[in-house]
């Protein structure tokens, strides 16, 4: 499978919590998640430009913070044009943002960069609750 998505050395990462060992590395995580990422997962203010086409829109910071639970490391977030910010992992010396392919053909500058919170992100009880779906499904379907 060819993958479209950003990734500095992601074959190397590996799980760090065993509730998820069955996902050796973020790409075995992102074929997990193109089965799940749904116009419900999207952010709300995104759905109408979501699609099977454009599954990743709208799943950044809920697929980053899941990503973090399974292999660690910190979220950071690059500042867009319109004052949000798209969430992407850095585990040790490794870069990957599973969601980067909705911005194609665009390329991202991943050096501008600051760190993200989930406290501050899940304060919003609708993205809190698309990520608990969200890992809900995805330990359903690793059982």
């Amino acid at each position: 499978m060819k993958y479209n998505f950003y990734e500095v050395g992601a074959i190397n990462i590996k799980p760090i919590n065993k509730e998820f060992n069955k996902i050796s590395n973020p790409f075995v995580l992102y074929d997990y998640l193109s089965k799940i990422w749904c116009k419900d997962t999207c952010a709300p203010r995104m759905r109408d430009e979501w699609s099977p086409n454009n599954k990743t829109k709208g799943q950044c910071s809920i697929s980053a913070f899941l990503a973090q639970d399974i292999f660690g490391g910190d979220v950071y977030g690059i500042a867009l044009e319109d004052g949000n910010f798209h969430c992407f992992n850095v585990v040790g010396d490794y870069v990957f943002d599973l969601t980067s392919e909705q911005f194609l053909p665009n390329k991202l500058n991943y050096n501008k960069v600051v760190i993200q919170s989930r406290d501050v992100h899940f304060v919003k009880t609708e993205k809190k609750t698309r990520y608990e779906y969200l890992k809900e499904k995805l330990l359903e379907m690793i059982k």
